[in-house]
């Protein structure tokens, strides 16, 4: 299908490009690498409330949710073991990213996708044969270094392989699988929790070995990207991709930019240093601020512990796992509203409206939570749940197709070429340190705020509100290299850190 052409450096010429099959098989095979990070956080979620896994992980817990009143609801999960086994897996792609960051330039983009389907692959099988905690958490480490070099290298992938006019459609594919491994996580979940015999957990943990094999195969079958390839000095095997999956013949023009960017990049030494340089702050700041505010939503305190939270509120078992399912074909179905959105609503008009529905979802559930659930009753009404549940759906859809998506989007755009791994490293780390802080403290939190906790992540909600209206800039339909010239030098604020 052929599409419309975009300006390029200097606004006088068109880059060619059609919408061809080779972009999107390679963006859906990359993208995969979404669904197994997805799979793993819904897997979580739903295996820590299964009485046969609490029995034997963290005997504690498990007494604690069998035997009513020795504990506030809100309580009954405070285990710091526990938020472990969820953390560990965090803290580990916080450390792996810093490494990604240089097998990203050095290697390519392909090939760091194919180390983070290797870990996934060998995480996934310790943690299917686990017998003991500690097995059990090395395998979540694993795991998190596959996390850690798959969140490095597809944002950036979708990125520079997709024709500008549909950039953020395509690299919304990653969040796209996100939510789509945590949905089949939940479906999963669901089926296995029934099982007799406790063994149900190992099933829904070891069926995360066909998203990381699928990852693992895909990453052996597309190429790289031309950007990836210039820049490692394979100029003419990026021009003949760079041909290949724009459809058309005449590629100069993009070609050219590719390697200016690329003469630019080559000449940086230390990409770390480089980040802190002045007109390198922008997108800095913004890819760090995007990652804070991403998880002071509270989203991934709902979506790991989803079940967990509603059996807090009283549901019984299967209809916290059946509420989890819910909430989890939300977050599938409203990714896809960004999909057709982000490229013609743009970036910003997404972030605002979702702060304002992410606001007054939590303040009802906050209020509901503080008026209805006590420390020792036994659940809410029929009604107020449903209106719990309705609310958790409504958060979930705001961030789905917004703070979701476009938290991995904006960073991988913005930053120049000389910068764009290190910059995507950063805004990893970050995104992985607070989703740490999160998993390990949510538990914890929860009993000590009880339904204060709601409160507290829509305070954060107000506070990114301010922070887009006055300095996140609009990034729909500008090229990938032209971000310096187009976006940073016309913003009222940014303008100031552009050099001449």
């Amino acid at each position: 299908m052929a599409g419309g052409g975009f300006a390029s450096a200097g606004g006088n010429t068109e880059f060619e490009a059609k919408i061809t099959f080779t972009v999107i098989i390679s963006c859906i095979m990359a993208a995969t690498g979404g669904l197994m990070f997805g799979y793993d956080i819904g897997i979580s979620g739903g295996v820590t409330s299964m009485p046969s896994f609490l029995q034997k992980f963290f005997p504690d817990v498990y007494r604690r949710t069998q035997e009513h009143g020795i504990d506030s609801n809100y309580c009954k999960y405070d285990n710091q073991n526990l938020q472990l086994f969820t953390s560990s897996l965090y803290l580990a792609a916080l450390v792996a990213t810093l490494f990604a960051s240089g097998v990203t330039r050095k290697l390519g983009r392909k090939q760091t996708m194919l180390i983070s389907g290797v870990f996934f692959i060998i995480g996934t099988v310790l943690n299917a044969v686990a017998n003991t905690l500690v097995l059990l958490i090395i395998g979540r480490i694993i795991l998190g270094c596959g996390v850690g070099f798959a969140n490095q290298a597809v944002p950036v992938f979708l990125s520079e392989i997709a024709p500008t006019r549909i950039r953020g459609a395509l690299n919304i594919m990653f969040q796209l699988n996100i939510t789509i491994g945590i949905l089949i996580a939940n479906i999963v979940n669901w089926f296995t929790a029934k099982i007799e015999g406790g063994y149900g957990w190992r099933i829904s943990v070891a069926l995360a070995g066909i998203p990381a094999l699928m990852l693992t195969v895909g990453a052996l079958i597309v190429n790289d990207t031309p950007n990836s390839l210039i820049e490692r000095g394979f100029e003419d095997e990026g021009k003949a991709v760079l041909k290949k999956i724009r459809g058309v013949e005449n590629v100069d023009p993009e070609f050219q930019d590719i390697v200016k960017a690329s003469k630019v990049a080559k000449e940086v030494k230390n990409p770390f240093s480089n980040l802190l340089k002045r007109h390198n702050r922008p997108p800095l700041i913004i890819a760090i601020l995007l990652q804070v505010f991403q998880q002071m939503t509270g989203i991934n305190a709902i979506m790991f512990y989803a079940p967990v939270l509603f059996n807090t509120l009283g549901f019984q078992h299967d209809a916290s796992l059946y509420s989890a399912v819910i909430t989890g074909a939300v977050n599938v179905l409203s990714t896809l509203v960004s999909v057709f959105l982000v490229d013609k609503a743009g970036r910003k008009v997404l972030l605002l409206e979702a702060c304002v529905q992410m606001f007054v979802s939590q303040m009802v559930i906050g209020i509901i939570l503080g008026l209805k659930v006590q420390d020792y009753s036994d659940s809410l009404s029929k009604g107020i749940a449903m209106l719990v549940v309705v609310m958790v759906c409504t958060f979930v859809s705001s961030f789905a197709w917004s703070w979701g998506p476009l938290g991995w989007l904006i960073p991988s755009e913005t930053f120049p070429l000389e910068a764009r791994s290190a910059g995507q490293s950063v805004a990893v780390f970050t995104n992985m340190l607070f989703t740490f802080i999160i998993a390990q403290a949510f538990l914890s939190m929860m009993c000590h705020l009880k339904f204060g906790i709601f409160l507290f992540f829509s305070a954060w909600v107000l506070v990114m509100t301010l922070f887009t209206v006055f300095l996140i800039p609009e990034t729909k339909n500008i090229p990938i290299e032209e971000m310096t010239e187009k976006v940073w030098r016309r913003h009222w604020f940014w303008k100031s850190y552009m050099e001449d």
